[in-house]
């Protein structure tokens, strides 16, 4: 906060730009007269940069004087319209700045398609015979994540132009197919925890988990024949069956040095590219888009998913523990070729190539053997070139998005593929 003698204002930096905000004068608004913002309370938008300016006296009667200078900033709301200023603060002596994340503004925008959405999963998890259902459902579904896959199917249909309820049905769709491959993957990775949590598999049992998880599955699918869609239940029975093939390819491709990019990426589209890529097109088939945009946003979905996977095998090896919830190392010590280590091995000497056979596909690991793993990859530059390709990806997700109407989910859906790779930064 910054003052003068007759306005204080706030400086604000993003990405090496600086945005200045006026917050108080003693003038009435007019037009292209920077007095307008006496006593102001100004919602502004910046990509992913939200701030709040709230001064003292700033009532009712005050909304008027900005008016004016609402239209110098990009107006947001569901409705393409800013909150009343009055409604965000009145007679209160503070100055606060609020950085948001593109998935928490998608998720305000669409705040009421997400409830529903949580009533709706909370209505379908339930089960009249078997009471374990809801309650392992419950345990992961309620830990807390960010129903980014459901906002993406919701954000897509609203984009489209979309007035009906059948979006929310395909949202609950994607989250229960979601929840069921984490019931499942938790299981084959014999895992302790799952967002900060134990995992479903160590507080019941294997059993447990795997038929909870075939439960969700068969919602999942009366929820998709509620649509009446032929071609819905055709894409998401499709991205079912891919990410379960994902899944097993994994299995025998994760620890073969063998593997190349190629069947990474085959492996990256299954287990997280399948599923966006299936969120956002029905979200567009249920719209009646175009062929075109349907295309579109299958790419986007594709693309972000991909850039996403690959920022977070990235971010397995310079990411920040408390950030992440991850050890750094821990796809090495679990004996996962992920792109950093891929793109070791297939540059590596004779003597490099036989480390890489003793500690992953051998898995004879040593005390120092990670921070030897850590001094090939930089040799090669390959976390360098892992972070390219992930941004290569982002670029394509938002390239994608030109074929699509010009929204305000448009840029959100921009920024989201920023921030993917932004945790690279």
């Amino acid at each position: 906060m910054h003052s003068s003698a007759q306005r204080d204002f706030i400086v604000a930096h993003h990405h090496q730009r600086i945005l200045v905000v006026i917050g108080s004068h003693h003038q009435a608004a007019r037009e292209n007269s920077d007095p307008a913002f006496q006593d102001a309370h100004i919602y502004v938008h910046l990509k992913a940069v939200y701030i709040l300016t709230l001064k003292k006296g700033g009532g009712k009667g005050h909304d008027r004087r900005i008016g004016a200078a609402q239209k110098l900033f990009h107006e947001i709301g569901s409705k393409g319209k800013a909150p009343a200023l009055s409604s965000l603060a009145s007679g209160k002596v503070m100055d606060q700045v609020m950085t948001r994340k593109p998935h928490e503004m998608l998720a305000a925008t669409l705040s009421q398609e997400l409830d529903a959405v949580n009533v709706l999963i909370r209505t379908r998890m339930a089960s009249q015979h078997a009471p374990r259902i809801p309650e392992v459902t419950a345990h992961l579904v309620e830990a807390g994540g960010k129903r980014l896959r459901p906002m993406l199917t919701l954000a897509a249909a609203r984009m489209c132009g979309y007035e009906g309820d059948h979006h929310l049905k395909l949202a609950a769709t994607v989250e229960f197919i979601h929840t069921a491959t984490l019931l499942h993957d938790d299981v084959v990775d014999e895992s302790a925890q799952r967002r900060g949590r134990p995992t479903a598999n160590l507080l019941w049992d294997n059993k447990s988990s795997v038929l909870v998880g075939d439960y969700l599955f068969a919602r999942s699918f009366q929820l998709m024949v509620e649509t009446g869609s032929l071609r819905v239940l055709d894409i998401l029975a499709n991205a079912s069956a891919t990410i379960a093939e994902g899944e097993v390819l994994q299995m025998t491709a994760a620890s073969n040095l063998k593997t190349g990019e190629d069947i990474y990426l085959q492996v990256v589209r299954g287990k997280t590219a399948a599923l966006f890529s299936a969120a956002t097109e029905v979200g567009g088939v249920i719209a009646g888009a175009s062929e075109a945009q349907v295309k579109a946003l299958f790419d986007y979905g594709d693309a972000l998913g991909i850039a996403f996977q690959i920022a977070d095998d990235l971010l397995d090896y310079q990411g920040d523990s408390k950030a992440t919830g991850k050890n750094v190392g821990d796809d090495f010590r679990e004996r996962k070729l992920t792109l950093p280590v891929i793109k070791a091995v297939a540059q590596a000497t004779d003597e490099e190539r036989a480390f890489w056979t003793r500690t992953i596909e051998k898995g004879k690991q040593e005390d120092d053997d990670l921070e030897q793993a850590l001094a090939l990859m930089a040799k090669y530059g390959t976390l360098e070139a892992t972070r390219e390709d992930a941004n290569a990806w982002a670029a394509k997700a938002k390239a994608a998005l030109d074929a699509l109407p010009d929204h305000e989910i448009r840029s959100m859906l921009r920024d989201l593929a920023d921030y993917v790779v932004s945790r690279l930064n």
